[in-house]
């Protein structure tokens, strides 16, 4: 059974900060790329970040400068660190493990999800 268990979510003022976290079992994270995505009301579901297994990032241009996505291999997690907050930061924010094998295509495995929510 993969899991994916997210931590960090909450309430935070317009400028600050929070941290994410997203616990894998360790088959999942030394070969999958990890990412987070979010989901605000009414809107898709759109990558924020992710980290390829061999260390390699990419960010959506909305969080570039402002998120930081890391991973540490010995904890088998990977973290999301949010700096200068905006309300439209506020969405849920789902851990993802993917891997794309030639033959077998697109493996996707999703966390349940953390609210996260900038508000004054």
């Amino acid at each position: 059974q993969v899991q994916l268990v997210e931590s960090g979510g909450g309430l935070v003022q317009p400028g600050g900060s929070l941290r994410l976290s997203c616990a894998a079992s360790r088959t999942i994270f030394e070969t999958y790329t990890m990412g987070w995505y979010r989901q605000a009301p009414g809107n898709q579901r759109e990558l924020v970040a992710d980290i390829t297994s061999g260390g390699m990032t990419n960010y959506a241009d909305s969080v570039k400068g402002r998120f930081t996505i890391s991973r540490d291999n010995a904890k088998n997690t990977v973290y999301l660190q949010m700096n200068t907050l905006k309300p439209e930061d506020t969405a849920v924010y789902y851990c993802n493990a993917r891997r794309v094998l030639i033959l077998i295509g697109t493996t996707n495995y999703w966390g349940t999800g953390t609210l996260v929510t900038v508000s004054s």
